[in-house]
């Protein structure tokens, strides 16, 4: 099985940065794409981001585009998910997630995704 951990998370003041990591190990299956998704309180789990482990494909919620970075890093099996000008709307628990897929769609299936981290809070405070 392949093992997330995820770590960066934090409070923060709206408009601030912060920058996610996701540490992968062990084996189970190839990893072809890796993904961020958030949960916040009373609400359901929502896609935020994922980035194919192959090449430069990238996909972002509409609401984090433009402000939200994922990017990779091959060598360290790792993965970042870079936030800036944060607003009070993404507070949540943050998880990396693992997919087999090489081709997913739509991009934020969950489904994928058969590996996941623990999670990683992050609050934004207006």
């Amino acid at each position: 099985q392949v093992q997330l951990v995820e770590s960066g998370g934090g409070s923060v003041q709206a408009g601030g940065s912060l920058k996610l990591s996701c540490a992968t190990s062990g084996r189970g299956f190839s990893v072809n794409h890796m993904g961020w998704f958030r949960q916040a309180p009373g609400k359901e789990r929502e896609f935020v981001s994922s980035i194919a482990w192959r090449n430069a494909n990238a996909d972002y919620l509409d609401s984090v585009r433009g402000r939200f970075t994922i990017s990779k890093d091959i060598a360290k099996g790792t993965v970042y998910l870079q936030m800036s000008s944060l607003k009070s709307e993404d507070t949540a628990v943050y998880y990396c997630a693992a997919s087999p897929s090489v081709g997913i769609w739509p991009p934020s299936r969950a489904s994928a995704f058969i590996s996941w981290g623990q999670g990683t809070q992050v609050t934004v405070s207006s």
